[in-house]
């Protein structure tokens, strides 16, 4: 490698788009997840509360 050749950091084939969201909080936003999630919820908020009240 020559001294003054720098290798071209800034932009990689693999790297993902800039425009695309990522993360957590994308994976989240998605109405399959959170519909599952709340389904999940309220069967747990009701086992509760029979547990809680009537048992």
């Amino acid at each position: 490698m020559i001294c003054g050749e720098m290798l071209d950091t800034s932009q990689s084939e693999a790297a993902p788009p800039k425009d695309e969201p990522r993360g957590c909080l994308f994976a989240l936003s998605q109405p399959p997840l959170m519909i599952f999630l709340a389904v999940i919820g309220c069967l747990l908020l009701m086992a509760a509360l029979h547990d809680l009240l009537w048992l």
